[in-house]
């Protein structure tokens, strides 16, 4: 299982939400190259970034701190936030991203989905962000009547790299993740599953690799206040 670092990007810095509101964030790094350098030294293997302005803007918003990230770091990294079209999804691949996940075009555009993982093989990553098991949008600022499972279903066929499924309620709550519901979508589907909100501890991290179905783990607050020790947790992850 792969433990993928977060880097969440608003007004240039590194920062943490809670609950998704952007009027509760903490600001971790005000140069974000140099925390994704960090992480790089304890030796992660991907990172996890999220233009947090860019979605709600539906734009790129904090490109710059993105493109110092891909030009001082040398492992693979994926981007969620703001991408909703084939030219920006084209451009941020260009420019040395390894995958671009689509969050919000994945319930308003799906075709956009299909096409864009058609054309780039391995790069489409659907991010699938819920409250009570129904998909939220725009920076989590509106809620769907769509429900995960359905949606990530749709996508079987769609040759998309990975789903990486929010619990929002869990994001940045340091309250463990829900590992019932990340596990149950793992099941329903063959896309690699990737969990995000609330990976709190080394002990959530053995929990979601128990499962054997669950392909990675994000984790950012725990990370930067110290529950996590990332070097001892990707040691944990390997053994």
């Amino acid at each position: 299982m792969i433990l993928y670092p977060a880097i969440d990007l608003k007004d240039g810095q590194a920062v943490r939400l809670v609950h998704g509101e952007m009027d509760q964030s903490t600001v971790f790094n005000d140069n974000p190259a140099a925390q994704a350098l960090e992480f790089v030294a304890a030796g992660c293997e991907w990172l996890h970034l999220v233009d947090l302005n860019g979605a709600f803007a539906g734009e790129p918003v904090n490109a710059a701190p993105v493109e110092a990230i891909l030009e001082q770091t040398d492992v693979p990294a994926q981007l969620g936030g703001g991408i909703r079209d084939m030219a920006t999804i084209e451009r941020w691949l260009n420019k040395g991203l390894a995958r671009v996940i689509l969050g919000t075009v994945a319930v308003e555009n799906p075709a956009l989905v299909r096409e864009a993982a058609k054309a780039f093989p391995n790069q489409v990553a659907v991010g699938l962000d819920a409250r009570n098991g129904r998909v939220a949008t725009r920076g989590w600022a509106e809620e769907t009547d769509v429900m995960v499972t359905d949606l990530a279903k749709d996508f079987e066929d769609a040759g998309i790299a990975a789903i990486i499924y929010t619990d929002i309620m869990r994001d940045g709550a340091m309250k463990g993740p829900n590992i019932e519901a990340t596990e149950a979508l793992a099941r329903a589907v063959d896309i690699p599953v990737i969990a995000s909100g609330g990976v709190s501890s080394l002990e959530d991290l053995k929990r979601l690799k128990a499962t054997k179905v669950i392909s990675g783990a994000i984790s950012g607050r725990a990370l930067y206040d110290g529950a996590i020790d990332l070097e001892a947790a990707l040691s944990a992850l390997k053994s």
